[in-house]
This record gives C-alpha cells, structure tokens and sequence, in this order.
C-alpha cells in the first residue's frame, strides 16, 4: 500500500522541523490513516500495484450494454502493461481478444481504464466468468488526493491534543470540530465510486 503524500510534505504543512524526527511515527501513522480513509470513503484506491495481478469477475450485473457492444465494467486498472483478459465457465478459459478499454484516452488524461468494451460483441452468458490480468490502481496518484491526504493526516495529528473532537483557543474559546472535513470532502468527492461515500 502506498500513502498519498510524504512525511516531509506533512511536517511543512505542520510546521515542524524537517530535522526533527521525534514525532516521524505519528506522522506516517496519521499519513496511512489518512490515505486508508480516503481508499475506503471513494471506494478504490490510487496506488499502482506494483505487478500485475490476477482478479475474475462475473458477467452478470457487470455488463452495460451500448449501441456498439458490451462494456464489462471492472476494477480500476492503471497500466496495460501484462494485460491478460480470458473468459470462461467451469476452470476453462480462453484469450479473449477484440476488445477496447474504456473510457477513451484514460491512462493519457492519468486516469484509469474502468470497462473492456467488446466492441459489435457479447461477453457471453450470464454465467461467464472473465479473468483479468493487470496493475489494478491508478496510473499516478492525483494532486486533489495528495492534497486531501495531507490536510486530513494533519487533522489526525493535530487530534491528539483534542480529546473527544473538542479544541480550544483564547480567542475563539471552545469548539468542536466537525465530523468530516468540507475541504477533504471537497476534494475526493469527484473521485468516489457511485454507492460510496
């Protein structure tokens, strides 16, 4: 798994030393917190495995149909490099070629590819089963998640010195802070999946 942000990027946004490194496992335990969070509240995750790996999908309620063909609608994959598609039912499955990844020029605008289209063509019955080889994840993590990770890892931090969500100032006198950051909110929300968040 991989932060959405660095230790170094977080004590700027802090204003602590980069030469003090007595509070670096809080830190990157507020940075991992932060950028699970975020996995969970989107529903995917931004990190790029690092080779590729083997998941199987059913076709059933997975496959849109459109005018030129059959979209099959799967995780997010943000490489093609090693990229394996093959159908099949009961164990046997077949190379499965004739296909187009969806939506257009994903991995050029740094997103990922999130459907196969098979184009003028079916993936079969509903009791197909495709098998994927890929890099699941993003290409590259975006701007807008780094920022978030940072501001809520910053948050978490600073939560430690308040217990049960309530701060204090002389000048603003005692408050409770909110459930969810707007700003956070704000900025990962383009990137949930739908019946997330």
């Amino acid at each position: 798994m991989t932060d959405y942000g660095s230790v170094a990027a977080l004590k700027q946004r802090l204003n602590i030393r980069a030469d003090d490194t007595s509070v670096d496992t809080l830190l990157a335990a507020a940075l991992a917190a932060a950028s699970r969070g975020i996995d969970k509240a989107t529903g995917r995750r931004f990190w790029l495995d690092p080779d590729p790996e083997v998941r199987t999908y059913r076709t059933a309620r997975r496959v849109a149909r459109q005018d030129d063909g059959e979209l099959l609608l799967v995780d997010d994959i943000g490489d093609l490099t090693g990229l394996v598609v093959e159908a099949g039912s009961g164990g046997a499955f077949s190379t499965v070629t004739g296909y187009e990844t969806s939506p257009d020029n994903a991995l050029a605008d740094g997103r990922p590819v999130t459907g196969l289209l098979r184009v003028l063509g079916s993936w079969g019955p509903a009791t197909t089963r495709v098998r994927i080889t890929a890099r699941f994840g993003w290409p590259t993590v975006p701007d807008d998640i780094t920022e978030a990770a940072l501001i809520q890892a910053a948050r978490l931090y600073r939560r430690k010195d308040s217990p049960e969500g309530v701060t204090g100032s002389a000048e603003w006198g005692v408050v409770r802070l909110s459930r969810r950051d707007p700003d956070v909110w704000n900025l990962i929300e383009p990137f949930t999946l739908p019946g997330f968040g």
